[in-house]
């Protein structure tokens, strides 16, 4: 059963992962003949960081922590590396299979082409333009080793062929973190402060801030 290895490192790599490990798990029970290992990096360590995640999200215990814990980027990067390299010495895979653009992206990918090991990329082809993020520099390292780009928009498709990939190379998928907001509708509720705070139907805003 031809082995590929899934890289999961921080809470968005979780959201990505779950439909994927789900959409293998269905083959397999078909009669499908994919198997995978699901590699834990440890960027994200502690129990709300990490394992809450799992749980709420039906994603199987990791066959692998690399635990590499906290450090600068720098460290962090390193780390992965050396850690994931190590396993794929003594247990190579088929494919690297990676999400988003965190750390453990970019570092699992460089440790497995090194390796001649081929890279996928799901959600691959995004860019902000702004080299100030750690998380542009990651995209871009990453798609500039990747063979198999797996995209979320037309506009990551562009930005793709811009950089010289070519269509063979490139299948628009869509967005896993909506496969798994779907997956998980039945199970929301309201929170507290939807009563406390009067709230009713198309009469307030959500808003979220996440980079600096």
């Amino acid at each position: 059963m031809p082995l590929i290895d899934i890289i999961a490192g921080a809470r968005p790599n979780f959201m990505k992962i779950a439909p994927i490990i789900r959409a293998i798990k269905k083959s397999q029970s078909s009669g499908g003949k994919l198997g995978y290992r699901l590699v834990h990096t440890g960027q994200h360590y502690d129990e709300r960081m990490s394992a809450s995640f799992f749980k709420q999200l039906g994603i199987p215990d990791p066959d692998i922590n690399l635990e590499v814990g906290s450090g600068t980027q720098a460290e962090q990067t390193a780390k992965i590396m050396m850690r994931y390299e190590a396993l794929l010495l003594e247990k190579p895979s088929k494919l690297c299979l990676v999400v988003g653009d965190v750390t453990s992206t970019m570092a699992c990918a460089i440790a497995a082409q090194k390796l001649c090991i081929p890279v996928a990329h799901v959600e691959a082809g995004i860019r902000s333009g702004d080299w100030s993020m750690p998380e542009e520099i990651n995209r871009m390292v990453t798609d500039s080793i990747t063979n198999y780009f797996f995209t979320t928009s037309h506009y990551a498709n562009k930005n793709l062929k811009v950089s010289g990939v070519s269509d063979d190379r490139i299948f628009f998928v869509g967005n896993t973190m909506i496969d798994t907001l779907l997956h998980e509708m039945d199970r929301l509720s309201a929170p507290d402060c939807f009563e406390s705070l009067g709230l009713t139907e198309e009469q307030y805003i959500v808003l979220t801030l996440h980079r600096p």
